[in-house]
């Protein structure tokens, strides 16, 4: 099996060494594999370069019912199910749904309410099935830091996040009186097909964020948010126009713009800006994105100069407020 220096290749081997180094070594083992065979990178490669992105790859073969077992045994599953994945991948996208982000957003969320004095109407882009809407129904552990739950508690496990420097982590949670979210193609948190693919895009080692999101898509089912389907430059501002007069407006996203290309990235960027500085009603931004995912943020979707885990960025109104973890696992304030 003899590799070649083609981009799926770089790509995969890429992936492998930056993004699952150390969160999965069945993934690694997977993907390096993949970025030397030759017979698996000749499929990938007829699909269209969009389609062929390893997260895409790796849940197809998941949701199809791949052996987490070597190499070997995962290159026989793909050669024999290739047609079902293949499927697969040409009908559904990358929409991981982790709802443990929200705790790197909530101390921004609870201070925009605060400082507003009026509770949130959140928007999200890139929603996916809508688990990230409700930060005001999980309980959170900061360490160090304080643990905060909802009156009443709540049915998913707290989140975990590790604190560096001044994080303002709130006292209570703040109030959230609309949620909305725009998707290509929206999950439903009440099909079973849907919930098994999400379930699918979750790392194998990572049973603590499979078993999370059952939960978080237990909350979402008892209240639906607001799903619109369609193109978040050409749905954003119409659905922020509807949301309620008496409560303060934030637009976030989480490792959504890097499946922009860069016109549709600066598109959005502008549309930000005009939005925040609305006098009428000036809207709050939150982007949680990899390196160079925005103008003015090095190196798309890879480690900065120095990092070891290839953290995120954190940006209030296009200011970097935090580098966090990708999964919302830690939050270092800047």
């Amino acid at each position: 099996m003899a590799g070649t220096d083609t981009a799926t290749s770089v790509r995969y081997r890429s992936f492998a060494e930056v993004e699952t180094r150390g969160y999965s070594p069945l993934y690694d083992a997977w993907c390096m594999g993949v970025s030397g065979d030759g017979e698996l990178l000749a499929l990938l490669d007829t699909l269209p370069p969009a389609r062929r992105q390893p997260v895409l790859f790796l849940g197809a073969a998941r949701f199809v019912g791949v052996p987490l077992g070597d190499y070997a045994a995962f290159r026989s599953f793909v050669l024999d199910s290739w047609d079902a994945i293949r499927s697969v991948m040409e009908t559904r996208a990358t929409q991981t749904n982790e709802a443990g982000r929200c705790a790197v957003l909530l101390p921004s969320l609870a201070a925009i309410s605060a400082d507003e004095g009026r509770p949130l109407a959140l928007v999200e882009v890139g929603a996916s099935a809508g688990a990230c809407l409700y930060p005001d129904r999980y309980a959170y552990s900061y360490s160090p830091g304080p643990s905060l739950q909802p009156p009443g508690g709540s049915p998913v496990p707290p989140l975990d996040c590790t604190v560096a420097g001044p994080v303002p982590v709130p006292s209570s949670l703040p109030e959230v009186v609309w949620r909305a979210g725009i998707d290509l193609n929206p999950l439903d948190a009440g099909d079973d097909d849907d919930v098994r693919w999400l379930e699918a895009l979750v790392w194998p080692e990572h049973r603590f964020r499979a078993e999370r999101l059952r939960a978080a898509l237990g909350v979402v089912r008892a209240e639906p948010p607001l799903l619109i389907r369609g193109d978040l430059n050409e749905q954003v501002l119409p659905l922020v126009a509807r949301a309620p007069a008496d409560a303060v407006v934030v637009v976030f996203h989480s490792a959504v713009l890097a499946y922009l290309d860069r016109e549709g990235r600066d598109r959005f960027r502008d549309t930000m800006i005009r939005l925040t500085a609305d006098r009428e009603r000036p809207v709050h931004w939150l982007s949680h994105e990899g390196y160079g995912t925005l103008a003015g943020v090095p190196d798309a979707m890879e480690k900065a100069p120095g990092e070891e885990d290839g953290r995120f960025v954190l940006q209030h109104n296009g200011v970097t407020i935090a580098r966090t973890g990708p999964h919302g696992q830690s939050i270092e304030w800047l």
